[in-house]
């Protein structure tokens, strides 16, 4: 496999096929595709409502409302992916090729007793193992009662899960980027990915690191995604495009978290604390806000890989390191801005550093991922690419 992703392509989509046209814009693709995008949407509100319930009312039991969105939600995402799996295994068995079902290339299960779409086979595996550390959880609630910590072992598996459902329907829609839907089906998807892929990264808290993990995670998901989504694609506003629909989500979860909370708590009977001030939503203050001028550098780093034609091995370094720097410098910059202390030179020049270096790893591991989506997509292949 060449590893290396042609940087001359991007700039506008490929046309389909007619034939192809016909069968990838059918009304199950879009729909089931949808259905996972929503339930991926619904868990990702649930865990802001949720984590937004721990800072202003206090610890929760298992069965709450917020709980139950987010699981509601990770259900819908396997039961879409479960009957598009039940689909494609049918439409095998009845001897219609699956070659170009959407979803992503088939993948023979269980020795071929199952065909599934990769893309769904992704996201109904991580909704069975969300269902399975949420039995783990309500074991652990039912030795150590409320919950008080974000990252104890069931919340960690919960996470992870997600993270895969949510990989699953970026793949999804990956895999139909010959058709509208699909690609605005990765840019909504990825935003999702973004806001809660450094949630998970809270597990390596305790460890003596010089910077917080949650802040790489943001450095490294956020810029890896924006430039896989942009090479996948192929065009030159994919990054740009992202980034705005990822400002319009952290708006949403702005007023929702803590609307959420506080009218379910009032619902409830239940005080909110006393210490609360002024601070702003927990999860949505996390989600970096200047990603604009990271989705500009990158965007501009392109355009001058192709103007200047530099090898698509080191373009996406290159895109990957400015983009990186960008978010890296922004992120001690918002926290001055919601409330907490100014940063330091020295903090400044430090997360600049820490973006430079893991956003070039970023940029490498985006080239390569584009290029499994590409090799993994049901859209035909063009010249040039």
């Amino acid at each position: 496999m060449d590893t290396a992703l042609p940087l001359t392509g991007v700039g506008s989509a490929p046309r389909p096929s007619p034939a192809v046209r016909v069968s990838r814009d059918s009304r199950t693709g879009p729909i089931a595709a949808n259905t996972v995008l929503a339930g991926t949407m619904t868990s990702l509100f649930g865990l802001s409502w949720d984590i937004q319930w721990h800072v202003d009312v206090g610890p929760d039991t298992f069965f709450t409302l917020s709980h139950l969105m987010l699981y509601s939600g990770s259900a819908l995402a396997g039961i879409a992916s479960l009957t598009m799996v039940l689909i494609a295994t049918a439409a095998q068995r009845a001897g219609r090729s699956v070659d170009q079902f959407p979803g992503g290339k088939p993948v023979r299960v269980f020795g071929g007793v199952f065909r599934a779409p990769l893309g769904y086979l992704i996201a109904g595996t991580g909704a069975a193992l969300f269902l399975l550390f949420g039995l783990l959880d309500l074991w652990w609630h039912s030795l150590y009662g409320f919950d008080a910590v974000l990252d104890s072992p069931p919340h960690i598996g919960l996470f992870l899960s997600i993270s895969f459902t949510m990989v699953g329907s970026v793949i999804v829609f990956a895999s139909a980027r010959d058709t509208r839907w699909g690609r605005a089906g990765v840019i909504l998807s990825i935003p999702v990915l973004i806001t809660f892929s450094p949630i998970t990264t809270k597990a390596f808290d305790a460890l003596p690191l010089p910077v917080e993990p949650d802040l790489v995670g943001n450095i490294v998901f956020s810029t890896l995604l924006l430039i896989m989504g942009t090479l996948t694609i192929g065009r030159w506003s994919t990054a740009l495009t992202t980034a705005a629909t990822l400002g319009a989500l952290q708006i949403l979860l702005w007023w929702f978290s803590p609307w959420a909370a506080h009218v379910y708590a009032d619902a409830s009977g239940l005080p909110l604390r006393d210490n609360l001030g002024h601070n702003p939503p927990e999860l949505p203050s996390e989600i970096p806000v200047f990603m604009l001028l990271a989705a500009a550098a990158i965007t501009a780093l392109l355009r001058l890989s192709r103007k200047r034609g530099w090898s698509g091995r080191i373009a996406p370094q290159i895109m990957g390191a400015g983009g990186g720097a960008v978010i890296g410098l922004s992120l001690p910059v918002q926290s001055a801005l919601f409330g907490e202390t100014g940063p330091t030179a020295a903090e400044l020049l430090t997360m600049t550093a820490v973006g430079l270096v893991t956003g070039a790893l970023a940029g490498y591991l985006a080239a390569r991922l584009a290029v499994l989506l590409r090799e993994h997509s049901t859209a035909p292949a063009t010249k040039g690419r």
